[in-house]
């Protein structure tokens, strides 16, 4: 009993260690994107009304919504109600799905419109306008692949929990994954003031 418990330990804190990691990694791009923003204030509100805010408010919602689902599969599986875990679970990845399939659309609409990355319409759009949009798609873009691998690792532990793997005495892999899914989630909550609600 002792060494599962040692076992949960280390795990729990490799996972904290590596979440902090990830908060360095998003501090970074942050510090970035307001250096950016005190040199070109007017351009970065200009390219800020270029988004298109009920993308980005229903994606606010939508992962919103998973943090309760994942969070409410862990305190399903602690009390040993497998098939509410599992089907919660699933609720989440499919929420994560619905995420990036909204970002899908909301991508091909600007790159329509000549908005991305090299593009000699931003280009024409002057210094700041197209920092900001290369910041944006940079960490929306690697912001969308935490999704996938989160909702990819969710949809593993919900097949290991179907196999009797994940148990409500050995649920840490579960947990774990739902810290990680939280850390995504509170990521946009950052990005989608920072680059949907510039005045």
């Amino acid at each position: 009993m002792s060494i599962e418990h040692r076992d949960d330990t280390g795990d729990r804190f490799g996972m904290w260690l590596f979440l902090y990691t990830e908060v360095i990694l998003f501090s970074g791009l942050f510090i970035l994107y307001a250096m950016a923003l005190a040199k070109f204030p007017q351009q970065y509100a200009e390219a800020s009304h270029k988004l298109n805010i009920y993308f980005g408010s229903i994606n606010t919602i939508v992962l919103l919504t998973s943090s309760l689902t994942i969070a409410l599969a862990v305190s399903a599986i602690q009390m040993g109600r497998v098939k509410h875990c599992l089907n919660l679970c699933w609720v989440t990845v499919a929420l994560a799905i619905l995420f990036l399939v909204n970002k899908y659309f909301e991508w091909s609409a600007e790159i329509s419109h000549g908005i991305y990355p090299g593009s000699e319409q931003l280009a024409e759009m002057g210094e700041g306008v197209t920092s900001f949009f290369n910041l944006y798609y940079f960490t929306a873009g690697l912001h969308g692949l935490h999704v996938l691998i989160g909702a990819s690792l969710i949809g593993v532990v919900a097949v290991l929990t179907a196999k009797g793997k994940v148990t409500s005495d050995r649920y840490t892999l579960l947990e774990n994954s739902a810290l990680y899914w939280h850390l995504v989630d509170l990521v946009w909550i950052f990005l989608f003031p920072l680059y949907y609600l510039i005045l």
